[in-house]
């Protein structure tokens, strides 16, 4: 999905668990890449964390060896890239394999797409 540069915030429910150790070192806890990167942690993953009960939350923690605190820093980051992404404020990027003569024409698809996601959001809210 990313090729060294941070992956799309709006998009984090398909991030692969490489674009998650990207966005890790973004947030300052990059010292947890290789945890989750062994786990498996992937952005479907992410957004699961969301309806874990307290026994699964715990298990991860253990799991990936973090520390309260940054577990709550994941949170808080996951829920700013929510409340973005239902509010529209995420830029749109053309991905690095696509060549440049399709940036606009990726841009507006991507642009409905998104929307379409966004819609989808509120409903589950």
């Amino acid at each position: 999905m990313s090729r060294g540069r941070s992956p799309e915030p709006l998009d984090f429910f398909i991030w692969t668990v490489q674009d998650v150790g990207l966005w890790l070192e973004e947030i300052n806890l990059g010292s947890y890449r290789q945890a989750f990167e062994e786990n498996g942690v992937n952005g479907e993953y992410l957004e699961s964390l969301s309806v874990f009960t307290t026994e699964q939350i715990l298990r991860f923690i253990r799991r990936c060896h973090m520390k309260w605190g940054d577990f709550i820093t994941l949170c808080k980051e996951l829920r700013r890239i929510k409340v973005a992404c239902l509010k529209g404020e995420q830029e749109v990027r053309r991905p690095w394999w696509a060549p440049s003569c399709l940036s606009v024409v990726f841009t507006r698809v991507a642009r409905h797409n998104r929307q379409s996601r966004v819609v989808s959001l509120k409903l589950e809210a």
